[in-house]
């Protein structure tokens, strides 16, 4: 109980930041393309060409991010040499995760950054680690500028967005009944991924890492196609069927802020960020062996500050 006080008295603080951030925002003061939604939190990557091939019919093309099993590299000539390479016939777990309106330099970041990790082969008892894998997140490595969180307020910072892929491998890991090392929330939710099944990363300050725990390699795959980006792990065994739990311990309503703008028609109002309610989540996964035995994995508490909604209006 004293820890939700506690949390509680920090959004206080945090909204209190937005009410400053707000005195100096301005229209004219946004890149063209920054009109934001709900965006992506501290972070940036690495490396390589990027791809923007069309998907295939046959390949899975949700609407929401979610578990897949039709992939769009399953006939790839690289990829099937590495499969044969590393002997990883078997899919253990993919995720598609859905970006919400992205930005371009959002969207190219996250098809820079899965373009990157596209071939990783983990070793067992070897950890992953997004920055050290893919990281730093710079120009010299082809990144651009995407939105990016620091606290309560939204900015522009090369490399942002790509917390998509942080979150993507936390989702592919856990399915896969992975050891998770080091994972992140990020400071206010993200519309992406439910609540509780995000990672951040921050190159230098917060990584994403996680254990092969198993006695044979892991081989990553990822891609992205237009909003949508693909991640699958290849082994030599399916991992026992492991599904999500969360439990919403507290939940804040998300404020309002209201910024003039002449520019408006009369009583006109328009949605610049559309906030998300903020929450304390406890999270865990319940693991079906093959046969028949069940166990429970805590995953932790993830705390979020509520996202403001901030709207243009000519009253």
């Amino acid at each position: 109980m004293f820890e939700i006080q506690k949390y509680k008295y920090s959004l206080i603080a945090a909204n209190l930041a937005v009410l400053f951030c707000l005195e100096s925002y301005s229209l004219r003061n946004l890149d063209k393309n920054f009109i934001i939604e709900r965006k992506c939190i501290e972070s940036s990557i690495y490396n390589n060409e990027v791809e923007n091939d069309e998907t295939n019919p046959e390949d899975d093309v949700p609407d929401i991010s979610g578990v897949v099993d039709k992939l769009p590299w399953e006939n790839d000539e690289e990829f099937l040499k590495a499969q044969k390479e590393n002997d990883v016939d078997v899919l253990m777990a993919a995720y598609c995760t859905v970006l919400k309106d992205p930005l371009p330099g959002e969207e190219y970041n996250v098809h820079l950054a899965a373009s990157s990790l596209s071939g990783t082969v983990l070793l067992p008892e070897e950890i992953f680690s997004q920055n050290n894998r893919i990281g730093p997140y710079v120009e010299e490595k082809g990144y651009q500028k995407g939105p990016t969180y620091t606290g309560a307020n939204i900015i522009t910072t090369v490399g942002g967005g790509v917390c998509k892929v942080s979150s993507t491998l936390y989702n592919v890991a856990i399915l896969s009944n992975l050891e998770i090392v080091e994972r992140h929330n990020h400071t206010m939710p993200v519309p992406y991924v439910p609540y509780g099944q995000d990672a951040t990363v921050s190159y230098g300050a917060k990584d994403f890492r996680f254990k092969n725990n198993t006695d044979f390699p892991i081989l990553i795959w990822a891609k992205g196609i237009e909003n949508r980006l693909y991640m699958g792990f290849y082994g030599r065994e399916e991992p026992p069927e492991v599904e999500w739990n969360h439990d919403i311990l507290d939940m804040t309503e998300a404020p309002k802020y209201y910024k003039n703008n002449p520019e408006l028609e009369k009583g006109e109002e328009k949605i610049i960020v559309e906030g998300m309610d903020g929450a304390v989540v406890d999270s865990w996964v319940t693991i079906k062996e093959k046969d028949g035995t069940v166990k429970t994995k805590k995953l932790g508490t993830s705390r979020y500050t509520p996202m403001p909604y901030i709207i243009e209006t000519n009253k």
